[in-house]
């Protein structure tokens, strides 16, 4: 021990240029600053720098070692082992600002305090997707606040190397950016949520302003605005475009709002915004056009968009579900009949054809159409003509035609199930809705839409959405896709009475059942620049909270919901694991 250089200390740091460690230790917490250079042993021995209590811990159990910046911790042969963010330590591992220590069941949190290399503040591309890409496993795993800022100049002039001078001057030292376009560049922002993103973003401009006037702003917060790198750099770079010069503008917001009759349909997700602007093109046409898409896409809304924005839009949009009605109705229902056409005709009735004529034909489910049915649509489309049932004269229609489908129509003809000159007749433009689960940019702010409607109709005041369900709505697959989303939301606010949804609010529509998935790698690969500076110091309490619940929620997890089993894993006592558990809101078996 009297080798080693000038042990950590209990006390809080005094000056946030430190490095510390937040210590979970039995039922108590506390920090530790650790020295600018040397070495930490920690254990339960009387001779280690930080002693726990915990009976698990070795009396050596592991060594953090701090050099030249860089914070690194080797195992001492514990019996338990140490693991950092759930991955077993082999050897010697270096340490991020926020990475999770587990020393049996205790916990330590490292917080990096000042610059730990003198690497720069702008990075290659490839570097600032594998910075960010770590930096979001982290937050999400650990419910850590993280966002990305992008910020477009507005001139392609501009002095790059003035331009990242002047962002060294303000930006943090956990802070990392990389150009994006010659006029534009990207920050990720650990530890920043929205409302502190966006008010380091307004330093930045601040910092610009003299090099690029018309600089402008936007911030995507993890998980309210996206859980992956793409969807968040879409996210920012959308909000960026939304706003004026000199300001900065939120992911949440960057979305565009089309009406449609009655209806209005929200695009944010950047394949949904070229959809629909084809959708647009193809609608001052007459051409026939087949939709695409999984149960719940939105293929009605697709529809709509083609006869709204079209020439035809004064007239009605009428829309059949072929799967809902038996093949001797279907007829009918498209063609009419005349009064004793047969059994129970008791009047005259105009089938959908001439219902529509002027206006748009949606015809749903198009694949479920039996093959005689489909030969009569043909003709019709072909000839522009139908004839009732039970009548011999032939009515001129005119009338564009819509069909949606979620099968795979190739492959029913393949398999005799579907007319091949059906499909061309139907398919003289093809829209592909992508499902909900590929439109990330789109499901949050769905999401707080629906919600918020939901809310409306059920006269009570606007449910918010926690960052942890947020997460847990941006990780499930939606096989129902937005009509299974907008469902969920019309439950929430109906069934719950607080003020905030939580993930335990979803359980009974999205089970129980939530993970993360771990990175395969035993060591993250670390940015060229290392967090340097310590973030904003947060309420002790409330940091204490957060990391029990999400200990208790992984341990629930991997005990598949038993309380004993895991109680056992984190050490705590049942009672006062059961306890805590109706105090976070989580459930068990």
């Amino acid at each position: 021990m009297d080798g080693r250089a000038a042990r950590g200390t209990l006390l809080p740091p005094e000056s946030s240029e430190r490095h510390y460690l937040l210590v979970f230790d039995g039922d108590s917490a506390r920090m530790f600053a650790l020295p600018e250079q040397g070495e930490v042993v920690i254990g339960r021995g009387d001779g280690a720098d930080l002693k726990l209590c915990e009976a698990s811990v070795s009396r050596a159990h592991a060594k953090v070692s701090v050099t030249g910046g860089q914070v690194r911790i080797a195992d001492l042969e514990s019996q338990n082992g140490t693991h950092v963010n759930e991955e077993r330590v082999v050897g010697t591992r270096r340490l991020s600002s926020g990475d999770v220590v587990t020393l049996s069941s205790a916990t330590l949190v490292l917080h990096l305090g000042r610059r730990a290399t003198t690497g720069p503040l702008f990075v290659d591309p490839a570097t600032m997707r594998q910075r960010v890409e770590a930096e979001l496993e982290r937050a999400l795993r650990y419910f850590r606040p993280f966002s990305v800022l992008h910020v477009s100049l507005g001139t392609k002039t501009a002095d790059r190397p003035r331009v990242e001078l002047a962002l060294q001057a303000v930006c943090r030292g956990l802070d990392v950016a990389s150009w994006t376009g010659a006029d534009s560049f990207s920050v990720a922002l650990p530890e920043l949520d929205d409302p502190g993103a966006r008010e380091h973003a307004l330093r930045i401009l601040e910092a610009l302003e003299p090099l690029a006037p018309a600089a402008r702003a936007g911030v995507a917060a993890c998980p309210s605005d996206g859980c992956d790198v793409d969807t968040l750099h879409s996210s920012a770079s959308a909000a960026a475009r939304t706003t004026a010069a000199g300001d900065v503008a939120s992911g949440r917001d960057a979305f565009q709002t089309l009406k449609l009759g009655d209806r209005e349909v929200l695009i944010a997700d950047p394949v949904m915004m070229r959809l629909y602007g084809l959708a647009e093109r193809i609608a001052r046409s007459d051409l026939p056009v087949l939709v695409n898409g999984e149960t719940g896409a939105g293929k009605e809304l697709a529809a709509s968009a083609l006869h709204f924005l079209s020439h035809r839009k004064a007239q009605r949009l009428v829309t059949l579900n072929c799967a809902a009605l038996q093949e001797s109705l279907l007829e009918s229902e498209l063609f009419g009949h005349e009064k004793g056409a047969f059994t129970h005709a008791t009047a005259t009735k105009m089938g959908l054809f001439e219902a529509a004529s002027g206006g748009t034909l949606f015809l749903d489910e198009v694949g479920e159409l039996s093959l005689s049915i489909q030969a009569k649509l043909l003709r019709a489309l072909d000839t522009q003509r139908i004839t009732r049932l039970g009548d011999v004269k032939e009515r001129v229609i005119d009338v564009r035609v819509v069909a949606a489908t979620n099968r795979d129509l190739e492959a029913e003809i393949r398999a005799g199930r579907f007319r091949q000159d059906l499909f061309f007749r139907l398919s003289g433009s093809i829209l592909w809705l992508p499902p909900l689960r590929e439109r990330k940019r789109e499901l949050p702010i769905l999401a707080r839409a629906f919600l918020l409607r939901a809310c409306e109709r059920s006269a009570r005041e606007p449910l918010e959405i926690s960052d942890a369900a947020m997460q847990r709505l941006a990780l499930y697959p939606w096989p129902g896709n937005v009509r299974e989303l907008r469902n969920v939301m019309d439950y929430a606010a109906a069934a719950v009475t607080e003020e905030v949804l939580e993930p335990w609010h979803l359980d009974e529509r999205l089970g129980a059942g939530f993970s993360v998935k771990p990175s395969a790698s035993t060591e993250p690969a670390l940015p060229a620049q290392e967090p340097t500076t310590l973030p904003a110091l947060t309420n002790l309490a409330e940091e204490i909270q957060t990391l029990e619940r999400t200990r208790m929620t992984q341990a629930l997890h991997a005990s598949e919901g038993n309380q004993t089993r895991a109680a056992q894993r984190i050490g705590m006592p049942l009672r006062t694991f059961v306890t805590k558990m109706k105090q976070y809101g989580l459930r068990g078996k």
